[in-house]
């Protein structure tokens, strides 16, 4: 009986023995194939930080990598990089058979086992191997979560990597790798990183006892906050140490007889070397800098994100980081900041966003995203390159100048009264826009007089005149495109965006009509000085928005809101002017009012201002743009221009000048104008063929009664698609078109030249309508 129950006995445990090691090799094979590549290990993502100089080669600090929302500093180096009692203390303490295994240590394995035995906790018994493979490999899948299949594949990839990276490459890694505590804006990873936080020291010039305490702390970093405990523990890996044969007993009592001050503590010893009194003076003492938030914080943030977008974050915190030569010029950004920090008059519970660019290059040399305060810290928000704003009457400039690239005149006129346009949108089904605080002179004007005084029943009637599609197709070019559903209030400023976007919308006035995006990076090498990215061999061109006689019609009139009227006279840019330079810009208030700007240039440098409340929200009614923000624009370009010799705006060819029309209410005041004698010798066949022929008979049409199912736009004659600045005045015509048919007007990207070129037949209809509906009621301050 027994024996057949002994049998009985042994078959079932055979029985579960089998089964067991069948579902184990199951799951081992599941593991297996869900592990990461070892390999990855050789370009492993350490976080090593990103280096960012000015364009003079001044440093500007680094990029700090980020775990999730928390920035953690860590410097890559090499094993000879760091003091060989760090290495020594490191192995004694965590891993003291490190030489000896290959990835798992039996003993270690045997101790957890006992201890699960007993009841314990389980502690230790991970090899450096496995710790490197858990912070590393695993960390974005298990962030230190202790479960048994993390534990597996620790084990799985440690026998891995044992057989692929030598020992010393190994420990390179892992001092690398391992984490040392909470540095205040940053966390602590990485032996340079703990040498710094803890003893402002380098890794190489750490002593014995330096060493001995950064090992102490790598179980548990807080134990920072506990000096007389840590000593102990401290006396304990020294005679270790001694065992293990890395240091003498004399070095080991040398010591501790040290007199270590851990930074932020302030310890007394004694003869023996025992703490007589320790005391935590400053808890912030060991916190490193996220150094984004040393020198030019928003400038730096937007180096980041234009890094992580041309290269990925892991090229940008990769293994030995990169070396990035950025747009910024030290004197500019002084020049900005001094500016924020010395804005006065702002309305209560104000702050502010200001840029200077170079108009040539768009290179973005100096940026500030909020109000310098003396002795608080800097907001981490950039109102200069984050906030979206409605931008008010500095819109305006761009229409005007659209409308001068279709033949218009500044001595065009429009009436100065009130109007309606049908809205579906809008309150009683119609749009009644309103010049600033109502005031209304009910007679005809010259744009250039409209725009001097910033008046929206004038600037309405003129976007009407031009088409908003024509409008907007300029605005994309520009790189501020139109809110959808926005109508003719786009032409007052219903349009949201950044001061660094309109500064650079700015530029074509200065630099002959063309347009770049804002530029942040000059060049990037890796850490070996190879070469990742150089602007100089980017063949990205600029984009032609207007030709050079066009845009410096548009500059012409800008520079005239400085400098036609004086404060007495209804002028509202006149505080923005300063020494000999010659300025032009625009202010601008939206609804509420609730954002003010400015946006101007020089003959060096073009800027954008924006004054407004963090949050939103209505600014008081007794302040303008004028005296808010074109104060703060003029000191930023003082300093900017200090030292350099006063130049003009460049002129093209093809100007002329006359006195503008009304001189009782623009006294003195001349205008520029287009030469009818100038010939445009860059112009295509199509644009300057005199010989060639209408290829359709004109037709006059009488505008007659506002149809909201069309739009008035211009025509170019000769091809029947809309009209662009490159159409000769004489071949533009006014029509009126059907919405939904608009995009059969588009101009053609390619032009040929006219004898190989035919109409688009439906671009021939020629459709009597008026115009859009605008979008909701949305009113333009000056």
């Amino acid at each position: 009986m027994f024996l057949r129950f002994l049998k009985f006995t042994t078959s079932l445990l055979l029985a579960g023995g089998v089964a067991a090691a069948g579902v184990g090799a199951t799951y081992v094979t599941k593991w297996t194939r869900e592990l990461p590549d070892y390999r990855e290990l050789d370009n492993l993502s350490l976080g090593a930080e990103t280096r960012v100089f000015a364009r003079d080669g001044t440093p500007l600090g680094t990029l700090v990598p980020r775990i999730g929302d928390q920035a953690i500093s860590r410097t890559l180096v090499r094993l000879d990089e760091i003091s060989p009692f760090m290495t020594a203390a490191l192995i004694s303490n965590e891993d003291r058979h490190f030489f000896e295994h290959y990835g798992l240590d039996p003993y270690g394995i045997a101790r957890q086992f006992r201890r699960v035995a007993q009841g314990e906790d389980v502690q230790g018994g991970s090899t450096l191997t496995n710790q490197l493979v858990k912070n590393t490999l695993l960390l974005k899948e298990y962030n230190q979560a202790r479960t048994p299949d993390r534990k597996v594949k620790e084990w799985l990839l440690s026998v891995q990597v044992e057989r692929a990276f030598t020992k010393e490459e190994i420990l390179r890694d892992y001092l690398n790798a391992i984490y040392w505590g909470d540095g205040g804006p940053v966390e602590l990873y990485g032996i340079y990183s703990a040498a710094q936080a803890y003893f402002r020291k380098t890794p190489k010039q750490l002593s014995l006892a330096e060493s001995a305490y950064l090992t102490v702390l790598v179980p548990n970093p807080s134990r920072y906050f506990n000096y007389q405990a840590m000593r102990p523990l401290m006396k304990v890996l020294l005679k270790r140490m001694v065992e293990d044969g890395w240091v003498t007993q004399a070095q080991a009592d040398a010591a501790w007889h040290e007199n270590l001050q851990p930074r932020g503590w302030q310890v007394k010893y004694d003869a023996q070397g025992n703490v007589v009194s320790a005391k935590l003076v400053d808890r912030s003492a060991k916190e490193l800098k996220a150094v984004t938030t040393t020198r030019a914080p928003h400038f730096m943030g937007q180096v980041e994100q234009e890094l992580v977008r041309r290269f990925g974050r892991e090229k940008v915190y990769g293994s030995g980081g990169l070396r990035v030569y950025t747009t910024l010029d030290p004197k500019i950004q002084n020049a900005v900041e001094t500016a924020s920090r010395e804005a006065r008059g702002l309305p209560p519970g104000a702050t502010l966003g200001a840029v200077v660019i170079d108009p040539y290059t768009a290179e973005v040399l100096g940026m500030i995203g909020q109000k310098i305060v003396p002795g608080q810290p800097l907001p981490d928000w950039n109102n200069a390159a984050q906030g979206q704003r409605q931008v008010g009457s500095t819109i305006k400039p761009l229409l005007y100048t659209t409308a001068l690239s279709t033949g218009l005149d500044q001595a065009h006129r429009e009436d100065d009264k009130p109007i309606a346009f049908p809205c579906d949108t809008c309150k009683g089904g119609v749009y009644k826009p309103q010049n600033f605080e109502g005031h209304t002179t009910y007679r005809s004007m010259t744009i250039r007089e409209a725009l001097d005084r910033s008046l929206n029943l004038v600037t309405v009637r003129l976007a009407d005149r031009i088409g908003l599609q024509t409008f907007f197709t300029k605005l994309r070019e520009l790189g501020i495109p139109p809110n959808d559903g926005t109508g003719l209030a786009a032409a007052l400023g219903a349009i949201e965006t950044t001061p660094v976007k309109m500064a650079a919308a700015y530029a074509p006035f200065v630099n002959g009509g063309l347009y770049r995006a804002p530029r942040y990076i000059t060049r990037v090498t890796n850490a070996r000085g190879e070469v990742l990215y150089d602007a100089a061999n980017d063949l990205t061109q600029a984009k032609r928005v207007w030709t050079p006689q066009v845009a410096f019609l548009g500059l012409d009139m800008i520079r005239g809101v400085v400098n036609d009227l004086t404060a007495r006279q209804g002028g509202l840019a006149w505080p923005a002017k300063f020494g000999q330079w010659p300025v032009a810009g625009k202010t601008g208030t939206s609804n509420g009012p609730k954002d003010f700007w400015f946006v101007g240039t020089t003959p060096l440098y073009t800027g954008a201002v924006w004054v407004g409340k963090q949050q939103g929200g209505e600014m008081p009614t007794n302040y303008y743009s004028g005296l808010v923000n074109a104060p703060i624009w003029r000191r930023m370009m003082e300093i900017a221009h200090a030292g350099k010799t006063p130049t003009q705006f460049v002129q093209p060819p093809g100007i002329v000048y006359a006195d503008a029309p009304d001189q009782n209410w623009l006294p003195g005041v001349k205008i520029a104008m287009l030469d009818p004698r100038y010939k445009d010798s860059s112009k295509t066949p199509l644009e300057t063929d005199s010989a060639a022929q209408p290829v359709y008979q004109e037709t006059t049409w009488t505008p007659g009664p506002a149809d909201p199912r069309t739009q008035l736009v211009s025509l170019d004659r000769t091809t029947g698609r809309l009209a662009t600045e490159f159409t000769p005045p004489e071949n533009i015509v006014q029509r009126r078109i059907a919405i939904e048919d608009l995009p059969a007007y588009a101009p053609d990207p390619n032009p040929q030249p006219l004898l190989d070129q035919q109409p688009d037949p439906q671009a021939l209809k020629a459709i009597r309508t008026p115009s859009t509906a605008p979008a909701p009621n949305t009113q333009s301050a000056p």
